[in-house]
């Protein structure tokens, strides 16, 4: 526990993926305590589904150069009732995580569920109350907007699983080389 406590902080970012609102979260986990860095929103302009792609890619590759994250980790694909929100959804989390690799960081997956769970308590819990344990657990003196929130529970989620300790200061192992429990490529 002491190594935890004199390891250089381990900053972590987390991506909450949108075609039109993409939330980031960086935090710094400062042994077993995290601690707020920034987080914002990646808003796309009115346009063309690629150009808004291309937006995201600029402003995800601007907030890593900007923050220089050793880890990352972003919220898992999930099925929504519209398939074509879900498509443009799959393809701006294609764009993040094209950015994360062409940056050489590792990615770490995690599902809604997983990551309200973790934060809150609840795995069904709202947006509201992820807002709430986001701003208390970083000792926030305002609330994040949602998307904002989502990142940063998505970076503690990361943070809280133990994965951010498992290399302190290195990145995390390229996603493509672990494999899931069924022996497929994760992609």
């Amino acid at each position: 526990m002491d190594e935890l406590k004199s390891a250089s902080p381990i900053r972590i970012l987390g991506i909450d993926p949108g075609s039109r609102v993409t939330g980031y979260g960086v935090i710094d986990m400062v042994g077993v305590k995290p601690c707020y860095v920034a987080s914002g929103c990646i808003r796309t302009a009115e346009g063309a589904l690629e150009q808004r792609l291309a937006q995201i890619y600029a402003g995800l590759s601007e907030v890593v150069g900007l923050h220089q994250p050793s880890q990352v980790a972003i919220e898992r694909v999930f099925m929504a009732k519209n398939p074509d929100s879900a498509l443009k959804l799959g393809q701006a989390r294609g764009v993040a995580l094209v950015c994360i690799a062409n940056h050489g960081l590792g990615l770490a997956e995690y599902a809604a569920r997983q990551i309200k769970q973790a934060v809150t308590g609840q795995g069904g819990a709202d947006k509201e109350q992820v807002q709430h344990m986001v701003t208390a657990i970083l000792q926030l003196s305002a609330t994040p907007q949602a998307d904002a929130a989502d990142a940063l529970a998505i970076a503690l989620t990361h943070a809280f699983s133990g994965s951010a300790f498992s290399s302190p200061g290195l990145p995390a192992a390229p996603a493509r080389a672990r494999r899931r429990s069924t022996g497929r490529w994760r992609l």
